[in-house]
């Protein structure tokens, strides 16, 4: 037998009205593998999550020189260097580039959504071993932010995480934006009509995307995440700096700060300590600097007295997929398959 990919159409009541009138109706991406088609038992499943800018179904992607997702996962799965799971690839997207899998009065609740429906929709529809020892959430950028942040908050639901590159220690991976993002916004006008005007204007198809896209659109997508503001009128969100002079502005940067991993750990040590596998992967030249926090992070488990697993490898944070070759064969040997 072969495995198989297939999509099914997620109805969110959660997503439903949401703010930024998103989609709530949602392809969920589901990898079987090849015994599931030929046998009756239960299996595990992996959650595998986008980063920013992306969903499920770019896993599936084809490229002259990469695998996809699928094609990985077959690989793996024939060499016998991981047993045979599922991985289900949902769509945690929005407006502004992705949701960072929390509840956010400006987005949506997307915390809500992986966990008060995604899982259950999986269990219910697949032959699932519907206990937390049995799934793992795995992401890389934001992905590896979300798996963060949902593991640690949902020890019962996820008993393993993987992260890879995941957003963390946020004054060295944001903070060094700010000061680009107030001289490129002013070409879109000023204060916060600037940035309105850069939401209706680019937050679209048309091409070419201006050389500082994505750095306004990043620091726009995490702001709408962490210091949501439905009450501002030019857009639902603040900004942690002043526009003008970027100069941190300490009530809202605190709010962003309450989403930080590296300050979280000992907030959820006890949850933290209930996970059977945490891996923390990075590369030494990450572009974000997300190598740092990584080591912060791990630096905060050790003294909290968490096992986990840190490693890092001679790369940047575009196109390592490759790395999945790794963590996977940490979630296969540390998952119940029983």
């Amino acid at each position: 037998m072969k495995s198989k990919v297939i999509a099914l159409k997620h109805t969110s009541r959660v997503l439903k009205g949401n703010p930024l009138k998103d989609p709530y109706i949602r392809d969920v991406l589901v990898y079987l593998p090849p015994s599931y088609m030929s046998s009756k038992k239960k299996f595990p499943v992996v959650y595998l999550i986008a980063g920013f800018t992306g969903f499920g179904q770019m896993n599936m992607n084809v490229s002259a020189f990469s695998e996809n997702i699928k094609q990985r996962l077959d690989r793996l799965i024939k060499t016998k260097q991981i047993k045979d799971m599922l991985v289900v690839m949902p769509d945690c997207y929005t407006k502004y580039g992705g949701s960072q899998y929390v509840n956010s009065s400006a987005t949506g609740r997307y915390e809500d959504y992986m966990i008060k429906e995604i899982v259950p929709f999986i269990d219910q529809n697949f032959r699932t071993l519907r206990k937390p020892e049995s799934r793992c959430i795995v992401g890389k950028s934001s992905g590896g932010y979300g798996a963060m942040w949902l593991a640690m908050r949902y020890p019962d639901v996820f008993e393993l995480m993987v992260t890879h590159s995941g957003d963390t220690a946020f004054e060295y991976c944001y903070q060094k934006d700010f000061p680009d993002f107030v001289v490129q916004i002013q070409k879109y006008g000023k204060g916060y009509k600037a940035v309105g005007n850069f939401i209706r204007s680019q937050l679209n198809y048309n091409q070419p995307k201006p050389k500082e896209f994505f750095n306004i659109l990043n620091t726009i997508g995490m702001s709408v995440c962490y210091s949501p503001n439905p009450k501002r009128k030019e857009c639902n969100f603040d900004l942690p700096f002043n526009i003008y002079t970027a100069e941190l502005i300490p009530e809202i940067w605190n709010k962003w700060l309450k989403f930080d991993p590296v300050r979280l750990v000992e907030k959820y040590k006890a949850n933290l300590k209930k996970l059977r596998l945490i891996f923390v992967d990075c590369g030494t030249r990450d572009e974000f600097h997300i190598h740092a926090g990584a080591r912060m992070f791990c630096d905060k488990l050790k003294k909290n007295g968490i096992k986990f697993v840190h490693q890092e490898f001679d790369d940047g944070h575009m196109n390592v997929q490759y790395r999945y070759d790794t963590s996977f064969k940490f979630i296969s040997d540390n998952i119940s398959f029983i």
